[in-house]
């Protein structure tokens, strides 16, 4: 038996370990060639001080306080050269994944399926060389055929799926788009990472997730990892797009529906001329109730306007949720497309 322990790096980079029961997590990492900061590897020094955002964990009590005080413990904040994971761990270190002597993962894929939706959106998936570990909500580099350039996109498949997929906005002469109207079943292509820190956390509360165009791709990775762990806390996706024609994957969430009984969704079109029934932003379709006073865990994916309209509509509203992770996106832009943030 092993756990699974991701190492969320601080320039974005995602590296995945086991750990051996009753093994620390830096001889794990050590183990499998990644060099975690550490001087005295006893509990005496504290740099190898990490923060554990979810998973439980054996700390014992071989640790001095000036390495780590009871302050830092009650915060979840752990020393890796002590620490014993007792179930799978998300771990933040402090540091760049160079200075770990470590990387980006890299692997191979090739094209197995392609669905266009009009001119707005394509779902292609991957057969992978390898089922890729990653966090739901995470993105790879995806390179473009011919070009020696990468795109950035979001699984909207689960992780360990040997199958990846992705929700592609279509940009009119984009690099990506003009490679997607001539791509086919068998091409193959380059994709480095798991990369990003906007990911779904260890589920405590309502959760509320926004998601703009095709920054609907992580939310459908994020339904599927809470179908399967039968999630008990009330979810709420509100999904905008621009174009009625923008409205995708509308049967994937309904699908969703059925399998999560406490999740809800919401579409609306900002075009002043559709005829959807709900017009407008996603801000002016956000009940009251969903927000529960701030204990909720809001997590937005969509372009730049978005995110900061949303940041003024949780002022305006004196709203202060529990926890506010949003990831920008700019569909055209020429590498990693993405800007993260957490609020708390």
């Amino acid at each position: 038996m092993t756990y699974a322990i991701a190492l969320n790096f601080e320039d974005g980079v995602t590296r995945f370990i086991d750990c051996k029961v009753g093994e620390k997590v830096l001889d794990a990492a050590f183990r499998q060639r990644i060099n975690l900061p550490m001087d005295c590897s006893d509990g005496v020094c504290g740099t190898c001080k990490c923060h554990c955002e979810t998973g439980a964990y054996d700390l014992g009590d071989d640790y001095i306080e000036d390495a780590l005080s009871e302050d830092e413990a009650l915060e979840r904040q752990v020393l890796t050269c002590q620490m014993v994971p007792q179930s799978d761990c998300v771990i933040a270190v402090p540091v760049p994944s160079s200075a770990c002597k470590t990387g980006t993962g890299q692997f191979n894929a090739t094209v197995a399926s392609i669905t266009r939706h009009a001119d707005a959106a394509v779902d292609i998936s991957f057969e992978l060389d390898q089922a890729p570990v990653f966090l739901p909500g995470q993105y790879v580099n995806i390179g473009v055929p011919g070009s020696g350039q990468t795109r950035s996109y979001s699984f909207s498949s689960r992780p360990g799926d040997k199958r990846a997929s992705f929700l592609i906005k279509q940009v009119p002469g984009g690099l990506m788009s003009s490679w997607l109207e001539r791509a086919k079943v068998g091409d193959s292509v380059a994709m480095t990472g798991p990369l990003g820190s906007f990911y779904l956390r260890e589920v405590s509360r309502p959760l509320l997730f926004l998601a703009g165009g095709t920054g609907l791709a992580p939310f459908l990775a994020m339904l599927e990892v809470l179908a399967e762990s039968k999630a008990r806390q009330p979810v709420t996706l509100i999904y905008g797009v621009t174009r009625d024609q923008d409205l995708v994957m509308v049967e994937a969430l309904q699908a969703f529906a059925a399998r999560l009984p406490d999740f809800s969704f919401v579409t609306c079109v900002a075009d002043p001329a559709t005829g959807h029934e709900r017009q407008g932003y996603v801000t002016q379709h956000m009940a009251t109730e969903v927000l529960n006073d701030g204990d909720v865990d809001v997590y937005l994916c969509g372009p730049p306007p978005m995110v900061d309209a949303v940041r003024q509509h949780f002022k305006n509203q004196g709203v202060n949720p529990a926890s506010f992770h949003y990831e920008k996106f700019t569909p055209n832009a020429v590498s990693a497309p993405v800007t993260t943030g957490d609020a708390a």
